[in-house]
């Protein structure tokens, strides 16, 4: 009967022991995404009277199809990148930081006294994953639906969305013009972790024509100007056309129009068509105004004066010749008088 019961209490005290000893993960099954940070939160105890002297946290893995658990600082891969958070008491956390999509697998905690070396029965199990953003199609046109999808095996919160590095403010349903660019997405609560960027190319015929003056204001004649044509197209304007209000025809063609020396005819107003292979817009138009300055009026009035006068002069040169002729002085020109008699007759 003694020895029974002797067996029985040696029986509770040895499960009073185990008992004691036990590691114990807050949440044994995490994900978490590549790039981000993660704490492995635990708590570990002992039998009183007993002092901790070790502790490590430990991953497992096959080796030559043998089932290991190796301590995290003998992993060069792991080197700088975790952090013990626990102590020698009773906290046994563990951060693991820029997280890698390898580092997926089962992470154990151990920990040892002057008696006794414990390992956790359980693991922490970590599902790395990478997002992946895409864009449904990839090129499109200006109002036609594209779709945006944030691919990851973590479901961790809401999505977020960003159009080159920048947060989005609208959702993106129909293409515009505006959307072409590179997009990322992440989980809320991981914005410092975005997602390698999928490119957006919206396509779109000329926006926003517009006709440039190289020189504002009122223009001389005999300076030089130049009309530029510009505008917003995807792909870019490959064709140009200028149209005048004085002959209502094609002027010319090309992105550039220039005017080398002005004349008072170049007056009026002028609009350029620019066009890719999606369609044509034309620009606003633009009034050129051409006048002569005071010094070209005083150079005319100056030449024609002299035309005049050359006239006059030219005209009474000839009258003169035509009275020496027609009128001989003395008999000894009778000889020529007769031979310019017929001359005369004919004025």
């Amino acid at each position: 009967m003694m020895i029974a019961v002797l067996l029985l209490l040696t029986v509770k005290s040895a499960g009073t022991v185990s008992a004691a000893w036990s590691v114990t993960f807050e949440n044994p099954d995490l994900c978490a995404i590549k790039g981000s940070s993660v704490t492995f939160r635990c708590v570990y105890n002992y039998t009183a009277g007993e002092t901790v002297r070790t502790t490590g946290w430990y991953k497992g893995r096959l080796e030559n199809g043998v089932w290991k658990r190796v301590e995290l600082s003998d992993l060069l891969s792991y080197r700088h990148r975790y952090e013990y958070l626990g102590d020698q008491w009773h906290n046994c956390s563990l951060a693991v930081h820029d997280l890698q999509v390898n580092d997926t697998g089962h992470y154990y905690f151990h920990f040892g006294t002057d008696t006794i070396r414990m390992r956790s029965k359980t693991s922490v199990h970590l599902t790395v994953s990478e997002m992946r953003a895409t864009v449904q199609p990839e090129r499109v046109r200006a109002g036609e639906k594209v779709t945006l999808e944030c691919v990851t095996s973590c479901q961790l919160g809401s999505t977020l969305w960003f159009k080159d590095g920048h947060p989005m403010t609208k959702t993106l349903l129909w293409a515009q013009a505006e959307d072409t660019g590179k997009y990322s997405c992440t989980v809320k609560g991981y914005e410092s972790v975005q997602s390698h960027p999928a490119a957006l190319d919206v396509q779109y015929s000329p926006l926003n024509v517009s006709a440039e003056v190289s020189q504002a204001g009122l223009l001389s004649v005999g300076s030089n100007v130049n009309l530029t044509c510009n505008s917003a197209a995807n792909p870019e304007a490959d064709s140009y056309t200028w149209y005048s209000s004085r002959s209502r025809l094609q002027v010319a063609s090309g992105q550039v129009l220039s005017l080398p020396s002005l004349e008072v005819s170049h007056s009026g107003v002028y609009l350029c068509q620019a066009g890719n292979s999606l369609g044509e817009s034309n620009s606003t138009a633009v009034l050129l105004e051409v006048e002569e300055t005071k010094i070209d009026r005083v150079i005319l009035l100056f030449g024609i004066a002299v035309k005049v006068v050359l006239m006059l002069f030219l005209t009474l040169i000839i009258i003169w010749v035509r009275k020496g002729w027609c009128n001989p002085a003395g008999d000894s020109e009778v000889r020529r008088m007769t031979r310019w008699t017929r001359v005369c007759l004919k004025y």
